[in-house]
């Protein structure tokens, strides 16, 4: 009870939040980033472009057509989102649990004037960042197969950075209360790897039963999968709008819960 209570007055309390310091610590990370990026993008970009060849030249021979779409041209604009979820979650799980319980960075930055909100906050940009980074790789990638059908595709970026701000959060939480490395497990398997299958990546979810069909609503992937699909396909409308507006909400929701829950973590 007294936790629950004291989680709740962190949550309603005003972040200690120092943008130039929060910066800082966005650009140590990025440092380190600089030395790593190229295995880091190889392995993260190569697994999306197995699922679209694999997938969209495979099974997509068997597959006539998706509301009117090549199973390719369905495929695609969802794998830019999954993409830059991966990339996301394994940074603000893995990522951050090394530097908060390994490395003792957190510990490192806040022996300095950096608050630790202004470091939490700096991961949280950090792994935007990375599922930022992600996404606009595949989309070019997308864009070299012919498959980016209107001009205004590049602006996926948007529910990208959205959605991976939310992932940001959500790794976060989990990474605040993971005792260990084989934690991560119970979250990549309960939580990321259904939100993969069943977000309409690879099928709509209408092919769902429908007494679960509501089901992927609740999940950031399957907004981001349709916006990108609207945006990529040029078939902007107004339920496009509805999915904006679901992961703005949702990103500024879940924002506060990390800043309290890692400081909590650090202090115990």
């Amino acid at each position: 009870m007294g936790k629950a209570k004291h989680l709740l007055q962190g949550v309603t309390s005003w972040p200690d939040i120092y943008w130039p310091l929060v910066s800082k610590v966005f650009l140590r990370n990025m440092k380190v980033f600089q030395k790593t990026w190229k295995a880091n993008i190889m392995f993260n970009f190569i697994e999306p472009v197995l699922y679209l060849w694999a997938m969209g030249f495979g099974l997509g021979v068997y597959v006539k057509s998706i509301a009117g779409l090549s199973y390719i041209q369905f495929l695609a604009p969802g794998l830019i989102a999954s993409s830059a979820m991966f990339a996301t979650t394994y940074e603000m799980t893995y990522g951050s649990f090394t530097r908060m319980s390994f490395q003792k960075t957190f510990h490192g930055m806040v022996a300095t004037p950096v608050s630790m909100d202004d470091v939490v906050m700096g991961e949280i940009l950090y792994g935007t960042f990375k599922g930022v980074l992600y996404g606009l790789v595949f989309f070019l990638v997308v864009l070299l197969f012919g498959l980016v059908k209107s001009p205004f595709g590049i602006l996926v970026l948007i529910p990208v950075c959205l959605m991976a701000m939310i992932f940001s959060n959500l790794s976060l939480i989990w990474t605040s209360i993971a005792p260990n490395y084989d934690s991560f497990n119970y979250f990549f398997t309960l939580f990321v790897s259904p939100m993969f299958l069943f977000s309409g990546i690879f099928f709509p979810i209408q092919s769902l039963p429908v007494a679960i069909r509501f089901l992927p609503w609740l999940t950031p992937l399957y907004h981001a999968v349709e916006l990108n699909r609207a945006l990529v396909l040029g078939r902007f409308d107004g339920s496009s709008v509805g999915h904006l507006v679901w992961l703005v909400a949702v990103a500024a929701l879940t924002l506060r819960l990390p800043l309290v829950m890692v400081k909590n973590r650090l202090v115990q």
